[in-house]
Parts: structure tokens; C-alpha cells; sequence
């Protein structure tokens, strides 16, 4: 899930970094502290937005530098058990493929990709399922379930597990199948009949 969040911190701007536009000075301060940071309270800091920094900053004997409160707004990424995602294949490997979604990589694994046996062709760079023939390939989008989150802490990039062992999941055209499926199902079923005696 993406989200907006709002932040404070106090920044060290060295003299050499001291301009009329403390703002723009502080993006780029925290642009390099936090953005690509991991958290598991935060999730993925993807970029900050804006800062308003206090123009009065302190002095700290033998610094040269100033130290300036900061609020500021980043964008975030925090992936959370049971959300359903969209993503693209970027990698097929023996095990099953990296979907991206958002700013990093979830692992489909081949035992939830689908209930029919499957093969993984690393170098084609597709899993194909021999009974439905239904397949997925590098750049195809697919629908999936976050099943496993964890977040470290730091550059570390965490990892994700998802599945599309559920209905109306999976590569989107077999999710467009399968509601198309649903709906003939459902116009074929009968109406019962009215109970005699029952108001119209």
C-alpha cells in the first residue's frame, strides 16, 4: 500500500552546504539519508516530497555545521499481509518468478502459482502449465495476494511472498477467463419459480 507520510528530524546542513533555500538543502539531506531506506515501521521510503525546515538552527562547539529541525513529507511503500497487488514478471527462475510491485520484487513461488503442474523454462523465460496451457512470461501482469512480509532494517531488501492460488487471481487474462466463466454460470442458473400462495 502506498502512502503519504509526515515526518520530522533534525538535519546537520555543513557550511558548504548552507544556501538562501534551506528547503531545497534539507530535500537533499534527507533525499540521501532515507530515500531506499527499508523500515519495518515505515515500510519502503521511495522519495520525500517537500520539507519545511525551522530557519533558526543550533550551534555545537567544535562544528562548524547547523542543526535545523525538519518536517517533511515522503512516499512510502508498505506491503501488508492479505493485500491483493498488481505487478509485472521481471525474472523466471527454477522456482517459480519475481513480480515486480511498487518499488521492489515479491516471490510467486511455483506451488502457488497454480493448482496444475508446472514447468519452468529459465532460458524462454516462461512457466507453462501442461494441463489448462495457461502460462506466464517475463513482462506479463499478473494479480496476486500478499501471503509473507518481512522488512529489515537498512538496505536490505526485505522480502515478499505472494500467491495466485485463489480465485480470480493470476495473470490478468486468465482473471478476465475467469470472470467471464462466472458470468455464463450465473446466466445460465434458473430462476426458481415463485412459491404459490407468495406475494407479487
Amino acid at each position: 500500500m502506498f502512502a503519504i507520510v509526515h515526518m520530522s528530524d533534525v538535519i546537520r546542513i555543513p557550511p558548504d552546504r548552507l544556501t538562501p533555500s534551506l528547503n531545497r538543502t534539507a530535500i537533499g539531506i534527507l533525499k540521501e539519508k532515507y530515500e531506499s531506506m527499508i523500515s519495518p515501521e515505515l515500510g519502503y521510503v521511495i522519495m520525500i516530497i517537500e520539507a519545511s525546515t525551522n530557519p533558526v538552527g543550533k550551534l555545537v562547539a567544535g562544528d562548524g555545521a547547523t542543526y535545523h529541525r525538519v518536517n517533511f513529507k515522503a512516499l512510502t511503500f508498505y506491503p501488508r499481509l492479505q493485500e491483493i497487488v498488481e505487478g509485472e514478471i521481471v525474472e523466471i527462475t527454477d522456482f517459480g518468478a519475481f513480480v515486480r510491485i511498487g518499488p521492489t520484487d515479491a516471490l510467486l513461488h511455483l506451488s502457488q502459482i497454480t493448482d496444475d503442474f508446472l514447468k519452468s523454462d529459465v532460458k524462454q523465460g516462461i512457466i507453462l502449465a501442461n494441463q489448462s496451457s495457461r502460462s506466464i512470461k517475463i513482462g506479463s501482469r499478473l494479480r496476486g495476494r500478499i501471503t509473507a512480509v518481512s522488512l529489515g532494517k537498512g538496505a536490505a531488501m526485505g522480502k515478499i511472498g505472494i500467491t495466485c492460488r485463489q480465485p480470480f487471481l493470476g495473470a490478468l487474462e486468465w482473471v478476465e477467463q475467469d470472470v467471464l466463466k462466472s458470468q455464463q454460470t450465473q446466466s445460465t442458473v434458473p430462476i426458481k419459480e415463485k412459491k404459490r400462495g407468495s406475494s407479487k
